[in-house]
C-alpha cells in the first residue's frame, strides 16, 4: 500500500507542478496580449493624427489655389467692366460687358469653394485636436497598465518598456509667411 500511495502522492504533486505552470505561462501571456492590444490602440491613435496632418496639408494647398483662382476671376472680370465702360460712355455697354462676363463664368463659383475649404479645414484642426486627445489617453493606458504589479516584471522581460508622450513641434518659422499667393 505504501508504494502505491507514493505513486499516487507523486501523480498529484506533479500535476499541481504543471498546473502551476501553465497557470504562469497563460497569466504571462495572457499580461502580453493585453500590452499588445494597448500599443495597437497607441498606433491606430498615432496614425490618426497622421492622417488628418496630411488632410490639413492638401486643405492649406487647396485652400491657396482656390484663393488665387478666385482673385484671377475677380481681376478679369472688374478689368472687363473697366474695359467695357472705358470704350464707350454708354451705359448699355457697361451692362453688356457685365452680362458678356458673367456669362463668360456661369458655374465658377470659388467664394463658395472657398467657403468650404475653410470649413473642412477647420474641422480637420478640430479633429486633430480631438485625435491628440485620444492618443495621450491612450498612452496614459499603456503606460499604466505596463507600470502594474506583477505585470510589470514580466513585461519587463518581455522588452515593453514605457511610451513617452508626442509633444508639438512644428519646426515652424519664427517669421509670418510673406507672399503667400504670389506667382
Amino acid at each position: 500500500m505504501n508504494k502505491k500511495t507514493n505513486w499516487k502522492l507523486l501523480l498529484i504533486i506533479g500535476a499541481g507542478v504543471i498546473a502551476v505552470i501553465l497557470l504562469c505561462v497563460f497569466g504571462i501571456q495572457s499580461s502580453q496580449n493585453k500590452a499588445i492590444a494597448f500599443e495597437e490602440q497607441v498606433n491606430t491613435a498615432s496614425s490618426d493624427i497622421k492622417v488628418q496632418e496630411k488632410r490639413r496639408v492638401d486643405l492649406v494647398y487647396n485652400l491657396a489655389d482656390c484663393v488665387k483662382q478666385y482673385d484671377k476671376h475677380e481681376a478679369d472680370t472688374l478689368k472687363a467692366i473697366v474695359d467695357g465702360r472705358g470704350s464707350t460712355g454708354d451705359i448699355e455697354n457697361v451692362t453688356t460687358a457685365i452680362a458678356a462676363v458673367s456669362e463668360a463664368y456661369p458655374e465658377l463659383k470659388s467664394n463658395e469653394n472657398y467657403k468650404q475649404l475653410m470649413t473642412e479645414l477647420s474641422m480637420t484642426e478640430n479633429l486633430i485636436a480631438e485625435y491628440r486627445s485620444n492618443y495621450n489617453k491612450q498612452i496614459k493606458e499603456y503606460n499604466r497598465y505596463v507600470r502594474k504589479f506583477p505585470t510589470r516584471m514580466f513585461l519587463d522581460m518581455l522588452g515593453y518598456e514605457m511610451q513617452e508622450y508626442t509633444y508639438l513641434d512644428y519646426n515652424a518659422p519664427v517669421d509670418a509667411p510673406q507672399n503667400l499667393f504670389g506667382e
